[in-house]
């Protein structure tokens, strides 16, 4: 059985970003993955409606996880609370995952929404600190392993070592 994946659409070259940027061009992986229809392209921030570009936000004191349990806030740079916005995000990328079979998700780190090894710590002053975005965490709650774009090494692991049980 092929594993799926859901991707951040900026991991793969699209300029979705909040400052309009992408994060990375495709790599020789991804676009062997690509080519095998097991990538899920998605930008949850997109899907959510947010516009490119858009002011920075972050989540403020917490997680990911306090924001989707009502315990944490998200704001952007200019004090608009955006909270609705990025938990409407991560409900719309637990259902593209599911709806499309994804067994894992590959995300940008930082972002307050697929950051899955820190996030920014909500004082916009460009400090990180370890946690989840509020769609890793909603993921990650619901079964789907993810990967950080720094972890895709162990990604290909996984899948390997998924694979190769099903085929043993």
């Amino acid at each position: 059985m092929i594993n799926k994946i859901l991707v951040s659409a900026c991991l793969m070259g699209f300029k979705v970003r909040y400052n309009g940027s992408e994060k990375a061009p495709i790599i020789a992986q991804l676009a062997h993955w690509q080519q095998e229809q097991r990538l899920v392209i998605h930008c949850p921030e997109l899907a959510a409606g947010l516009s490119v570009p858009r002011p920075p936000a972050e989540i403020i004191s917490a997680n990911g996880n306090d924001v989707m349990h009502g315990r944490a806030r998200i704001t952007e740079n200019t004090g608009r609370d955006v909270t609705e916005h990025y938990q409407l995000a991560a409900w719309l990328a637990l259902r593209t995952a599911q709806e499309s079979g994804c067994t894992a998700a590959l995300l940008t780190d930082g972002s307050p929404t697929c950051g899955s090894r820190y996030i920014y710590d909500g004082s916009f002053s460009g400090q990180r600190k370890p946690g989840m975005g509020v769609a890793a965490s909603l993921l990650s709650e619901h079964g789907i392993a993810v990967f950080s774009d720094t972890q895709l090494t162990e990604l290909i692991t996984w899948i390997e070592e998924r694979e190769s049980d099903t085929f043993s």
